[in-house]
């Protein structure tokens, strides 16, 4: 394997760590939204930040879902 192909596969295994942190993360906030909306009246309050980040999760997702043919 030459040097670029070690970089790739570094940058793809790079990508694809960075991938299921991703994954972790989203489904953790919607453990919490689901949790803030059982143990709180006032929680879209709440849960309206928590909500925008899954969003921006989802789209720094597929980015990744589309470099790897996820999707």
């Amino acid at each position: 394997m030459n040097s670029s192909e070690n970089n790739s596969t570094e940058y793809d295994t790079f990508d694809f760590n960075n991938y299921k942190s991703l994954v972790s993360a989203e489904i953790e906030l919607i453990q919490r939204v689901f949790e803030i909306r059982q143990n709180f009246s006032d929680s879209e309050r709440l849960v309206e930040p928590i909500l925008q980040r899954i969003s921006k999760i989802k789209s720094e997702k597929l980015i990744f879902e589309q470099k790897f043919n996820l999707i």
